[in-house]
């Protein structure tokens, strides 16, 4: 998992730790974890006991947002780090508007996607 720095942190509006996004997918830890280790979501360590968080714009109410692990995808394989994604999913684009984690979390996954795809040509 990734440290990141003081920019990227102010970026991120709010953050849940691993046991938080449990609760409220109604899963187990173990089962949170998996979703990082398989990409479906991004988990950094912040904090003075380095825990791992995740941006709460992830999570709605009881599912991981939809279209975010399409996006997560799509970013990695244009070779975007998790700064990277963290930075472009939480970067004003006054041309969506807002952020695409907010597009994404107001169900215009679409538009973000294609965006993304877009990053790579």
């Amino acid at each position: 998992m990734t440290e990141i720095d003081a920019k990227i942190d102010a970026l991120v509006p709010a953050w849940l730790t691993l046991p938080d996004i449990a609760e409220q997918l109604g899963v187990e830890v173990t089962r949170v974890r998996q979703l990082v280790k398989d990409g479906q979501l991004i988990a950094v360590r912040r904090g003075e006991n380095r825990a791992l968080h995740v941006p709460a714009a992830f999570i709605d109410g009881d599912k991981v947002v939809k279209g975010l692990s399409g996006t997560l995808t799509l970013l990695r394989d244009d070779g975007f780090t998790v700064e990277d994604m963290l930075e472009w999913l939480f970067t004003p684009d006054p041309t969506l508007p807002g952020t695409p984690a907010q597009a994404l979390s107001e169900n215009r996954g679409t538009e973000v996607k294609r965006r993304a795809q877009a990053l790579a040509v």
